[in-house]
Order: C-alpha cells, then sequence, then structure tokens
C-alpha cells in the first residue's frame, strides 16, 4: 500500500505544479522527509494525511489505495 501512496502523491504533486519543497513547506517538514513519502520509504502521520487529502481535493482511502475514487464524501 505504500508504494500506491507514494505513486498517487507525486502524481498529484505534479499534476497540481508544485514543488516538493512546496508541499513540505505546507505540511511543516523538511522537503527530506517529504520526498520519503514519495520514495516510499515513510508515511505522513495522521494529520499529515488529513493536510495532503484536503490540499489534493481527495479522500485519505484514495491516497492509501483502498479505492479508485478521488473524490472525498
Amino acid at each position: 500500500m505504500i508504494k500506491i501512496f507514494a505513486e498517487r502523491l507525486k502524481k498529484l504533486r505534479k499534476e497540481k505544479r508544485y514543488t516538493s519543497k512546496e508541499l513540505a513547506e505546507y505540511l511543516g517538514i523538511g522537503q527530506r522527509a517529504y520526498l520519503y513519502y514519495e520514495s516510499a520509504v515513510h508515511y505522513p502521520d495522521v494529520p499529515g494525511l488529513i493536510k495532503l487529502a484536503d490540499f489534493f481535493e481527495v479522500s485519505i482511502d484514495y491516497l492509501l489505495g483502498r479505492t479508485e475514487e478521488q473524490e472525498s464524501v
């Protein structure tokens, strides 16, 4: 599941044309920590997952690969 999360996160970031540095700043973490998310090394904590889902306007289930539906309910 972490690989799906990493792929979706990177895809969403690129679609919105943000840099990894910009997303790291938004989350309040270092760029290296953020890149660990996109490299399938670590997941963000729960507040970080919520922030990412809100930022990209998708559900947490979509980010985690539990559904193919992007829309949050």
